[in-house]
């Protein structure tokens, strides 16, 4: 028999294995208000650093080199100490390898269930 969460309880990846919110990132074909274009993917983003609740936007040009399913279908994406551990650990299908999007930062895509969900990795946190 399977167990099921209650619907008051964490989901297991911020109860049981630590992991924390980060951004919820929606796909969009509109062009958005302060959209930063990251060539590297070939999509713009936006809203997160305006967002109190960590909401960003990307729009994908036709060549983007990003995960189809990501382009299409919203992506969760938490705050991990280590990556490539977290990989491990849990059988987690990969479908964009960890990479650095930016510097002092890795990140990687995983499906579960049909849904992406990100796992960043910040190395150089400033506060």
């Amino acid at each position: 028999m399977k167990n099921y969460r209650p619907d008051h309880e964490l989901p297991e990846a911020t109860k049981k294995w630590g992991w924390k919110f980060h951004h919820l990132g929606i796909p969009t074909s509109q062009k958005m208000p302060g959209e930063k274009y990251l060539p590297q993917f070939k999509f713009y983003v936006s809203g997160f650093s305006e967002s109190p609740f960590g909401v960003e936007w990307m729009r994908f040009k036709n060549d983007s080199p990003v995960h189809p399913l990501v382009q299409k279908v919203p992506h969760l994406a938490f705050e991990v100490e280590n990556i490539d551990e977290e990989l491990k650990k849990h059988a987690l299908k990969i479908i964009t390898p960890p990479n650095p999007p930016s510097k002092g930062v890795r990140a990687a895509m995983i499906e579960h269930n049909g849904a992406p969900v990100e796992l960043i990795e910040f190395k150089h946190k400033t506060f």
